[in-house]
């Protein structure tokens, strides 16, 4: 059914992610259309209830909320200020959340042009997963006007469990930025405490145990270790290419606003050396299996 308040959901990009908010859009009584490049994803969105079309500009034209989950700010650009993308076309007012991890100055750029047509964007990038997605459990870093950020919370209230406005257009993705720079560090120390522990006599079990009852804590200790990395799993659906990505990304950040970061660019040259021996498509936990070397040996 077409809820009242909202009209058809759109969403572009119907990876894992895309396709999971748009599963918990459908449980939440929400008509949804979508569309991806990828026939493959089109077909998997098809099957679990989403109207697929054939062109991002069905996805305007029949919908007045549309969500963007893209892989880049580049493609993002494309969708609304490419050729036939929202901005260059004559439609009444859209409101689109874009749950890219993006780059702040773009989303600004890309907010003017679409303003200028009367349309709405606000920059909600998530973390939490495929599994997330599936569950309508993300955390969400909101970036918008007040009044923009109530008019989206209907669409945002089913997706997120965690929902924090942290400021204008903009301010989510710089939020996320700094949010998977930390992740990307905090493994790398993770795996150093571990072997650490480890050469001194304690097990990982036994270590982990007492660092997530002490102050040392953080989400890798409690959630990456315990889930994906002890037992050997590496399935958080997450990769090491996409890990890589957000690290340039608040690399090139750092470097635009003038801003030394000694121990994150570290971090940084530890993800992008480790291209030499994990593949983009790994699991971005496996980076606790290479040894704490510039670019790393697999252990």
């Amino acid at each position: 059914m077409i809820n009242a308040e909202t009209g058809a959901i759109g969403v572009v990009g119907l990876g894992n992610m895309g396709l999971g908010m748009a599963r918990t859009l459908l449980r939440d009584g929400f008509s949804v259309v979508g569309f991806d490049v990828s026939p493959a994803s089109q077909a998997r969105a098809a099957a679990a209830g989403v109207t697929t079309v054939a062109s991002l500009g069905a996805v305007s034209d029949a919908c007045s909320t549309i969500i963007l989950s893209l892989p880049t700010a580049n493609h993002v650009r494309a969708v609304l200020t490419g050729e036939g993308g929202l901005a260059t076309r004559d439609l009444d007012p859209r409101l689109v959340i874009d749950t890219t991890t993006s780059e702040p100055d773009v989303t600004r750029e890309i907010d003017a042009a679409l303003r200028q047509q009367g349309h709405i964007l606000i920059d909600a990038p998530v973390s939490g997963g495929p599994a997330g997605a599936n569950s309508g459990n993300l955390t969400m870093m909101v970036g918008g006007a007040e009044a923009d950020v109530a008019r989206a919370r209907p669409v945002l209230n089913s997706l997120g469990g965690k929902i924090t406005h942290v400021g204008p257009v903009g301010a989510g993705h710089a939020v996320k930025i700094v949010n998977n720079m930390l992740v990307a560090s905090h493994l790398l120390t993770m795996r150093e405490a571990v072997r650490l522990g480890n050469a001194a006599g304690v097990t990982t079990e036994n270590l982990i145990a007492a660092l997530n009852a002490g102050s040392g804590r953080s989400a890798i200790s409690e959630v990456n270790y315990p889930k994906w990395v002890m037992n050997g799993a590496f399935d958080s659906g997450f990769t090491m290419g996409l890990m890589r990505k957000d690290m340039r990304l608040a690399m090139s950040l750092a470097e635009q606003k003038d801003i030394s970061l000694p121990v994150c660019e570290l971090a940084g040259k530890i993800w992008a050396d480790s291209a030499e021996i994990l593949a983009d498509d790994d699991d971005f936990n496996r980076i606790t299996e290479c040894a704490p070397t510039p670019a790393g040996e697999k252990a």
